[in-house]
């Protein structure tokens, strides 16, 4: 089923191969996409951005790098291992995984009532034999074109409708974030009587562990910048400290924490390990200070210590997230929008972090 309106050709940022911003090209004629036989064809409402767009295009996945995110091209990537799985992606790739908008058609083996509702893209792309299997996943905007155009395709079963009175934009904060953060709560088992200490809290992943862990009945620590700490506060936090104190035992003072969940890494990060009870679990998905750190193995293993890494999410997640966001549970942070046609300058200040929150563009 297709709606008679929609166009041949569209406005699309395209990327042409790993690189700087200017890697990136807009096109106003690029094909529409055709759905296939089990797909639906979405127009855009609005697409976040994340970091894996920006780890992408510079390479930063490859392990011959080993500095920070910093959003500039690496001297020295690995042509075999540039994206986040460790191996190539095709080029031309649109990108951007955070998509909401409304299904303007359908494949002639799709469901035809999917057709003009409002829709959020899980960006996990699943082997739907067996969708818990982790080496059969991709990532959307990675392994298939994404959001950053005025049209997308995707699996009706990677999508879910939502009803929810908040905007486009306001729902496209949500996927990539708050499906990070809740799967790295899973693995380390978060709950009542939990401590979480958050270092990054005022970036989109931050945020959602905030909120995610303060939805679980713990008990929340959140660092960031301190310019940022009146905007973090919105999102419930039970005690802010700066964004890295030179002495964070003592910062803490009697607080007593259980989970470190981080996705920030760098040279603080063994203060991060150092401050963890006995016992306590430490979880990671992502090192934007840099994936290089120093690891004492006598912390980790004297003080019982546990350790998960959290990049694919189990597949209730995505559900979940969504229906949170349904009962009102989540709070949006919408930092800024930008016209699709301006994605260089939104993804330069998504690297600056200057904002709290999340970016989105709009096609």
């Amino acid at each position: 089923m297709t709606n008679t309106d929609i166009p041949d050709r569209m406005q699309a940022m395209v990327l042409t191969g790993h690189g700087g911003l200017d890697a990136y090209e807009w096109h106003d004629d690029w094909p529409v996409p055709a759905p296939g036989d089990h797909e639906l064809l979405i127009r855009v409402g609005a697409c976040g951005l994340n970091n894996t767009d920006v780890n992408t295009r510079t390479g930063w996945y490859s392990k011959a790098v080993r500095e920070a995110t910093t959003g500039t091209p690496h001297d020295r990537i690995d042509t075999d291992d540039p994206a986040w799985g460790g191996t190539p992606i095709a080029f031309p790739r649109i990108q951007g995984a955070d998509v909401v908008g409304r299904v303007v058609a359908v494949g002639p083996h799709t469901d035809p009532s999917f057709v003009g509702k409002r829709v959020m893209v899980d960006g996990w792309l699943r082997d739907w034999s067996d969708p818990s299997k982790m080496e059969a996943t991709g990532y959307f905007g990675s392994e298939c074109d994404g959001g950053f155009a005025q049209y997308t395709k995707a699996d009706p079963r990677g999508v879910m409708v939502v009803q929810s009175d908040l905007s486009d934009a306001e729902l496209a904060t949500f996927q990539c974030g708050f499906t990070t953060a809740e799967g790295m709560l899973t693995r380390a088992g978060v709950a009542v009587g939990d401590t979480v200490l958050v270092p990054g809290a005022s970036g989109g992943v931050g945020g959602a562990l905030v909120q995610l862990a303060k939805r679980r009945g713990a008990r929340v620590i959140a660092m960031a910048s301190e310019a940022k700490h009146d905007t973090l506060r919105a999102v419930g936090p039970d005690l802010l400290l700066p964004r890295a104190p030179d002495d964070l035992r003592s910062a803490l003072g009697d607080e007593k924490v259980t989970v470190v969940a981080d996705v920030v890494g760098g040279p603080y990060w063994p203060r991060l390990i150092d401050v963890l009870e006995r016992g306590g679990r430490y979880t990671c998905s992502g090192a934007i200070a840099g994936p290089m750190v120093e690891f004492d193995l006598r912390t980790f293993y004297l003080r019982d210590l546990t350790f998960t890494g959290s990049t694919i999410i189990p597949t209730h997640v995505f559900p979940d997230i969504v229906t949170y966001i349904e009962r009102g549970e989540l709070r949006p942070a919408l930092a800024a929008t930008y016209p699709l046609r301006d994605l260089r300058a939104a993804q330069q200040a998504f690297i600056d972090k200057q904002h709290t929150g999340n970016i989105v563009v709009i096609p």
